[in-house]
């Protein structure tokens, strides 16, 4: 893979850089991989893929024991922003609104851009996306990746920079590296922060094909905790994501050394969840998705050569809430330097750890929860509302004493009770989309943000992310989107439909409250589905393209109020699909 390179000007620019780099605040380079599991690294015993540029990190600075993240990918990705537990900050799900960061957050990027820094999110964001909850409302000057949960294809992709969509190139992975590193090169006199959130391992389970015979050849040794449950098929495709994201690690620490910033750039690695597929793990019990130690035990690598010695391994238990403090902490900052008041912090800075592990770490607890789910970890202890482990005797949780140490349960569980009742008091998912900022070149709502009402009329996934409204059979069925309209004025209306032959002539309305648009299929836009190259099953939907129709112009008055999309005329059997609406102000 090609990554961007400095110029010859840029490297006698880096050279200075580096030269003042004791006297200047570190730049950030923060690695996230999506659905890896503790296990998915070969530093921790591993044979069945090789990171060795992941495992440098971790060679190269400290390693972290027991780092904690949330079992879902945006809850973990809202509280490493924040330093907060994420059910204080509106995110209670993944998806349908519930993976957005509420918008009286402050952000460690904002503080990060408040005092000098450059930042660039590359990849994943998954915790909104109109603006302002939108990268480029939450502190990032550059965004390059998508919005939602995951996506359907990850060669050639659609990608939001910088709200505005543009063409993809290649496998997704490589691309978001190649923009990152550019970054890095036009950042090289710092100080900078660099958020590269990866795709992978995330399905569908999409890789390079040399990447996948690489590992499908050196075969399976190591088996899943509850081997039965394996699928070998995914197991390979996941580990063969996994050496391809190494491979990109590496090329973003070699832009690194290229800008010469690799003295004072701390660089952290760590992944969002659990292991999205039963696969070896280290013997941690659960997955993605559940509070178990393999569902929530992160690896953390950390290099910051300034700082932390070669080889440092820190056995204190640490979670995705201490991430904020540590890093202002580094970067000598604190909440003081934040932009607007901001609010209490859950987690605290362990840079003392990383010069002495053994230095004083008075004992938490911490909490975990998504939805109506929940854990503590205190001590030596686990809980949840059924189970009680001792993960110091027991880390591979196979004793549940619940039963032989009732009062030790019943307290922590009183404990963590309290706590959820706290932590989520006044959040609501009753959120409507934002419309209208002139931040915005356009406000795009995608279907999966659009309440759907019919007997037929469904999402052509289980999963409403890159999904589309399809089995659009009646003019008795609708959309509607729950919006509250930033500015008032007039808006141009577009939708991106697919729509076969006999749909033509049908009519689409879009109702306001105070006006519609509507407009006349007029041509039949029934493209195939986008079928790259899948290693195993997927859920997901597959890639479609979709054509544009100018619904004209609607008048929206300012505040909360329901766009509806309705068809006023059926020409066929079926309706369009419907993939967006995007709303343009005119200019006045």
């Amino acid at each position: 893979m090609a990554r961007f390179l400095a110029t010859f000007a840029l490297a006698s620019l880096a050279l200075g850089a580096a030269l003042k780099a004791n006297d200047a605040r570190p730049n950030i380079v923060l690695l996230i991989a999506d659905d890896a599991g503790w296990g998915d690294v070969s530093l921790h015993g591993n044979t069945n893929l090789e990171t060795p540029h992941l495992d440098s990190i971790a060679k190269e600075g400290a390693r972290f024991e027991r780092f904690y993240v949330s079992p879902l990918c945006a809850p973990t990705r809202a509280s490493l922003l924040t330093g907060r537990d994420s059910v204080r900050t509106g995110v209670v799900g993944v998806t349908r609104g519930q993976e957005r960061l509420n918008l009286d957050e402050v952000t460690l990027p904002e503080i990060l851009q408040a005092n000098g820094y450059a930042t660039g999110a590359f990849g994943k964001w998954h915790n909104g996306s109109q603006f302002p909850y939108h990268p480029n409302g939450r502190g990032f000057d550059q965004f390059y990746g998508f919005c939602c949960g995951h996506w359907a294809n990850y060669f050639d992709a659609p990608m939001d920079q910088n709200g505005v969509e543009i063409a993809g190139r290649g496998y997704l992975t490589d691309d978001i590296t190649d923009h990152a590193c550019n970054f890095i090169a036009e950042q090289a006199q710092g100080p900078f922060f660099c958020y590269v959130a990866f795709n992978t391992p995330h399905s569908p389970f999409q890789v390079p094909k040399e990447d996948y015979e690489r590992v499908k050849a050196r075969g399976i040794t190591l088996r899943a905790t509850e081997p039965q449950l394996e699928k070998l098929d995914e197991t390979i495709a996941a580990l063969a994501m996994m050496e391809n994201l190494d491979r990109n690690a590496g090329e973003i620490l070699a832009a690194i050394d290229d800008a010469g910033v690799r003295e004072n750039t701390i660089v952290l690695y760590l992944t969002d969840n659990g292991p999205n597929t039963w696969r070896w793990n280290g013997g941690l019990k659960g997955k993605k998705g559940q509070f178990d130690e393999g569902g929530v035990r992160s690896p953390l690598f950390m290099r910051y050569p300034q700082t932390i010695e070669p080889g440092t391994v820190v056995k204190r238990p640490v979670a995705h809430i201490d991430l904020l403090p540590t890093l202002l902490d580094l970067c000598g900052l604190s909440l003081a330097d934040a932009p607007r008041p901001p609010k209490p912090l859950d987690g605290r800075s362990f840079a003392p750890l990383l010069k002495d592990p053994n230095a004083a770490w008075p004992e938490r607890a911490i909490y975990l929860g998504w939805g109506n789910r929940r854990a503590i970890r205190e001590g030596k202890w686990y809980a949840d509302a059924k189970s009680l482990y001792d993960l110091e005797a027991d880390p591979l949780q196979k004793v549940d004493l619940a039963k032989r140490a009732p009062d030790v349960h019943a307290a922590l569980v009183a404990k963590l009770e309290a706590w959820h009742a706290e932590a989520s008091a006044g959040q609501t998912i009753d959120r409507p989309y934002p419309v209208g900022y002139r931040e915005d070149a356009a406000t795009i709502l995608p279907v999966q943000d659009a309440e759907l009402h019919g007997k037929t009329l469904s999402y052509s996934s289980q999963h409403p992310n890159a999904s589309y409204a399809t089995n659009w059979t009646s003019i008795d069925e609708t959309l509607t989107f729950d919006v509250e309209v930033a500015e008032a004025g007039d808006y141009a209306a577009v939708l991106r439909y697919a729509a076969p032959a006999e749909t033509v002539g049908s009519v689409l309305r879009l109702e306001g409250m105070n006006g519609s648009a509507e407009a006349t299929v007029t041509e039949a836009f029934d493209p195939p589905l986008t079928h790259s190259p899948d290693y195993a099953p997927r859920t997901e939907s597959y890639l479609k393209p979709f054509a544009p129709l100018n619904l004209g112009t609607i008048k929206l008055p300012a505040g909360r109020q329901t766009l509806t999309l309705r068809a006023t005329k059926q020409a066929g059997q079926t309706l369009p699909e419907i993939r967006q609406l995007e709303l343009e102000r005119v200019a006045e």
